[in-house]
């Protein structure tokens, strides 16, 4: 007899259905897993032995065999313990093979017959529900498992209780969405002392999702404007929230079933390898750029990263998708991020500063800032300059505007923007792009005019043009105006600095 229960294999964000196959032959006694798996799922035999020991049952001492269907689809993670083991003992008349072909089953079985938490189990729950069968999975998963929406979820703590549920003699309590993650609260624009050309970039940045590139000394402010950015943009929306807790979900970092609501803000230090950045490793996972999508990814010390680290970024930041090749397989998460950047103008940090720069000046100033390539800097839609804070600074009342007041106009802005491209599939200006983007962007006669001329004078790549389009497009949309007039291209083009020609 050949017992058959399904469970789900993750690439990327997507579950692969995987029929687990069980199969007793009579011969000397060994347990086989078959079918492309990782040493972590090789490792479940021992993990299943264990359990099913624990729990008073023993293996039949017959050749046992695994196989994990399709077999070329690889298979990795501990979450096919539970479906192996349930196999198992459908094989051997413990459970009831047809009941169990009726439900998706996820989780990592501990020595002692519990059922641990393991990566992905939303995605298993949408795949099951599209399915039209249930899932089972750990109880610690099951608010989590619940948001899938319209679908049975059984979350045991461990075999027994499972089994128990199974046979009819006690029933799991059904599991209840998780509640939704509150609102964190970040530094307060207040707080920023000056800085008045700065925090315009910012909430120009925030209201079309642009990105930032913020150059200043050592204590100037720019990792507090930075960490400001959360608190003025708007919260997410329902199915942005899926998409966010989806990816967390996968990465394992969706605990206590909580649905994301807070834009992420990931901010990697500057040794960060490309897999850490961009993901992939020996299991692929998300990198930092996928775990910021819909959010903020934020690199200090941006010269500090390794250059092929950085440029790993350039084809993410254009089409908001990574794409991680394998031999085997390819592997793609979304990606679609707004990225700040801040950086000091040379190693010294004073450049301009004829009693603190150091003695190669300027020349080393050039040298630090070649750190960052071109094609990278032209991604870039928003360059500013921070001015040092002086003491005299510090000592002015707080801003009469906040985070509040900004994060206002930033919501108002992102409404009208979702209205203008409802039809489009995207959400935000800096997603708009050829001809979408001639025809919501164009200037008005005067502002073509200083448009032509600028882009001459400046020698703007393709990208920087359509890039500078985006920001005055944001700013009309700031200032309430349905053309893009010669004002708002002068304020864009304030903000566009030529990338250097490495």
């Amino acid at each position: 007899m050949v017992a058959i229960v399904s469970t789900v294999a993750y690439l990327g964000l997507e579950a692969r259905a995987v029929e687990v196959q069980v199969q007793l032959i009579p011969g000397a006694a060994t347990f086989t897993v078959v079918g492309l798996a990782d040493k972590a799922v090789g490792e479940s035999r021992e993990r299943v032995r264990g359990a099913l020991s624990a729990i008073g049952l023993s293996i039949p001492p017959k050749r046992i065999v695994a196989n994990l269907s399709p077999a070329d689809l690889p298979k990795e993670g501990s979450h096919f313990d539970l479906p192996i083991a349930l196999a198992l003992l459908a094989a051997i008349g413990v459970a009831d093979a047809e009941t169990l072909s009726h439900y998706v089953i996820v989780g990592e079985l501990g020595l002692d017959g519990r059922i641990t938490a393991s990566p992905g189990v939303l995605l298993a729950a949408l795949h099951a529900s599209a399915q039209g069968k249930g899932l089972i999975c750990p109880a610690a998963q099951g608010s989590e498992a619940a948001w899938a929406g319209d679908v049975e979820v059984l979350a045991a703590n461990n075999l027994l209780d499972l089994l128990a549920h199974l046979r009819g003699t006690s029933l799991l309590p059904p599991p209840v969405p998780g509640a939704v993650e509150e609102l964190g609260r970040g530094p307060d624009l207040a707080q920023v002392k000056g800085q008045e050309t700065a925090k315009r970039a910012l909430e120009i940045a925030a209201a079309g999702a642009h990105n930032l590139l913020m150059v200043g000394p050592p204590g100037a402010g720019k990792s507090l404007l930075a960490a400001c950015l959360p608190g003025i943009l708007p919260p997410l929306g329902p199915s942005e929230a899926l998409e966010v807790s989806m990816i967390a979900s996968v990465a394992g970092e969706l605990s206590g079933g909580r649905l994301i609501r807070a834009r992420p803000f990931r901010a990697p230090h500057h040794s960060a390898s490309m897999p850490a950045l961009v993901g992939g490793g020996l299991k692929v996972r998300p990198g930092e750029i996928s775990l910021a999508h819909l959010g903020v990814l934020f690199l200090d010390e941006l010269p500090e990263f390794q250059r092929p680290v950085l440029d790993s970024l350039r084809q993410p930041l254009e089409t908001g998708t990574v794409t991680i090749a394998r031999a085997n397989t390819h592997v793609t998460f979304p990606a679609r991020v707004q990225l700040i950047a801040a950086m000091n103008p040379c190693r010294c940090g004073h450049l301009g500063d004829p009693a603190l720069a150091c003695s190669r000046a300027p020349r080393c100033a050039a040298d630090y800032q070649a750190r960052v390539s071109g094609p990278m800097l032209d991604r870039i839609d928003l360059h500013v300059d921070v001015q040092g804070v002086s003491a005299a600074d510090l000592t002015l009342p707080p801003p009469a505007e906040g985070s509040a007041v900004v994060a206002a106009r930033v919501a108002a802005v992102r409404e009208v923007q979702v209205k203008r491209y409802a039809d489009h599939g995207i959400r935000t200006n800096a997603e708009a792009d050829g001809a979408l983007l001639e025809a919501v962007a164009t200037p008005d006669e005067p502002g073509r005019a200083l448009l032509a001329s600028a882009a001459a004078a400046m020698r703007l790549s393709a990208r920087s043009y359509h890039r500078m389009l985006k920001v005055a497009r944001t700013i009309a949309d700031l200032a309430g105006s349905e053309t893009v007039g010669r004002i708002h291209v002068a304020e864009a083009l304030s903000y566009r600095r030529q990338a250097p020609r490495n």
